[in-house]
């Protein structure tokens, strides 16, 4: 095994050495629910219990340290999304999801992690609590379906296990029986310990982006444009993936448009304009059936999907590139840049950062450390 994220594993050393493990003391939970105590005492009762686990031994030692990192890190943003509710409940809403970025931000920037393995950690912490509240969501089979493309469904019942098992509640039983009905959904939905297949992307695409309950049908291919849509922080490399793969195809930039019209990037005011414009400019593209590049941050899943569904109304393919370097490699491009964005910005959107997922569209890239992979 080549990555660990700490060989130090006591509590002490953990909470000594990492402020976000520090902060999980003292942040109080529902006592109904929690009653062991604040998020750092539940966090160590999981580890515990997620040691003492048959499964867990029989895990590759690469999985065993996943699944321990995601098990430190579960409830990690308790401490920022804990509140008391109107009627005296503690509640922490939000807490998984944020919990996601704070994971992919550290396994980024403090404890270097290869892609793969810090996106699996990531999904983890998003959806720790799915075995539990899965058949309450709108669409289970939907819900399923789209974390089996990013999770391995059976780390995640063994994490959900240990959070059951360290905790003390009057539910516990019932909540493992959720987790072994979990299990067995997913065996019938053929995403157990591997992604769902889907016969293409475009079959994976319409599922997910219309109201389709049928992941088996494949939809019948008709496209006008293709569309390359860029993703990655400034100074991650998406300019020099142009000059690589772009196989001479016009681009639509909003950094090119702000410098045409010598607009700041500070200038929030005229944010709104700029976009305007390069939807213009994809518009006038893809009624005449052109194929275009479109380069910007596109950092979070709402922003790709406001342009995905300007796209596909007009029956393009969208295929999306997330670009990325390690995080020295990414501080050093962007000083060397002609316009450095300034270090705070340039954390403050790594923590908004939320990595394609691979049913936002047609087809889904990752060109990691200038390697193209796809998904």
């Amino acid at each position: 095994m080549s990555w660990v994220f700490s060989y130090n594993k006591s509590w002490d050393y953990l909470s000594s050495t990492f402020s976000f493990i520090a902060d999980m003391d003292g942040v109080q939970q529902d006592p109904i629910y929690h009653a062991e105590g604040d998020v750092a005492i539940h966090t160590q009762m999981v580890l515990a219990e997620l040691e003492q686990l048959p499964e867990y031994s029989l895990l590759a030692k690469e999985e065993q340290e996943i699944l321990w990192t995601a098990a430190l890190l579960h409830d990690v943003e308790k401490r920022s999304t804990t509140q008391v509710d109107w009627d005296g409940r503690i509640i922490s809403p939000g807490h998984a999801r944020k919990g996601e970025l704070t994971a992919r931000t550290i396994l980024f920037q403090q404890i270097p992690t290869p892609f793969a393995i810090r996106e699996q950690i990531a999904a983890l912490v998003r959806f720790h609590g799915l075995p539990l509240w899965l058949m309450e969501k709108p669409s289970p089979q939907k819900a399923l379906l789209a974390a089996s493309l990013r999770v391995d469904t059976y780390l995640l019942t063994l994490l959900a296990k240990a959070d059951v098992l360290g905790r003390v509640c009057h539910d516990a039983q019932e909540l493992l029986g959720r987790i072994e009905l979990f299990e067995l959904y997913c065996r019938e939905q053929n995403c157990w310990r591997e992604p769902r297949i889907f016969s293409s992307g475009e079959a994976r695409f319409h599922y997910f982006f219309t109201d389709s309950e049928q992941p088996d049908y494949q939809p019948y291919d008709n496209y006008g444009s293709q569309v390359t849509l860029l993703c990655g922080l400034p100074g991650m490399g998406k300019d020099h993936f142009i000059q690589l793969h772009g196989e001479g195809m016009p681009v639509i930039s909003l950094d090119a448009i702000r410098r045409e019209h010598q607009i700041s990037p500070a200038d929030k005011d005229a944010n709104g304009w700029v976009v305007q414009q390069a939807k213009q400019q994809a518009r006038e593209k893809m009624r005449s059936g052109q194929n275009f590049i479109w380069n910007a941050t596109n950092l979070t899943r709402q922003m790709r999907q406001q342009l995905i569904k300007l796209f596909v109304s007009y029956d393009a393919r969208v295929r999306v590139i997330y670009i990325e370097q390690d995080y020295k490699c990414w501080r050093q491009q962007n000083s060397n840049r002609q316009y450095a964005v300034p270090d705070k910005v340039m954390d403050r959107m790594l923590g908004k950062l939320e990595v394609p997922t691979p049913e936002e569209a047609h087809e889904v890239c990752y060109f990691i450390d200038s390697e193209l992979l796809k998904r």
